[in-house]
């Protein structure tokens, strides 16, 4: 599979298409940025299944503020929707696999529960 560009435009729309999404913030006059690419473009020929997109925070400064981009490269990672990983910095190539193989094993269902258990106690007087 290809890296696709994300904007804002069409995030909700691959979001809700992907049971798996990483993101790559990254930027063209960002040196650690471009090394991670090929590392990033590789992962995606060699996992079909996941949806790998890019996107460039010079061009998509509204999606990458909602996200609260501080530092580039930032690596996000969604699963079935749910932002289950959140990381500044590149990743080698094994870190990569090892991030996408923990992505695959994760029990969404728990996650959910914690989701709603911390929503739950988020409305709790005196929360």
């Amino acid at each position: 599979m290809t890296v696709r560009d994300i904007t804002i435009e069409d995030f909700e729309s691959t979001i809700a298409d992907s049971e798996i999404l990483l993101l790559d913030f990254w930027a063209a006059w960002c040196g650690p940025c471009r090394a991670f690419a090929p590392i990033f473009a590789a992962a995606a020929t060699a996992h079909p299944d996941v949806v790998f997109g890019k996107v460039d925070t010079e061009a998509q400064q509204e999606l990458a503020a909602g996200f609260r981009i501080t530092s580039i490269p930032t690596i996000m990672a969604f699963r079935d929707q749910v932002l289950v990983f959140s990381q500044a910095g590149a990743l080698n190539a094994s870190q990569l696999d090892q991030l996408i193989a923990s992505i695959r094993g994760l029990d969404m269902d728990q996650i959910r529960a914690e989701i709603a258990e911390q929503d739950a106690g988020e409305d709790a007087p005196g929360a």
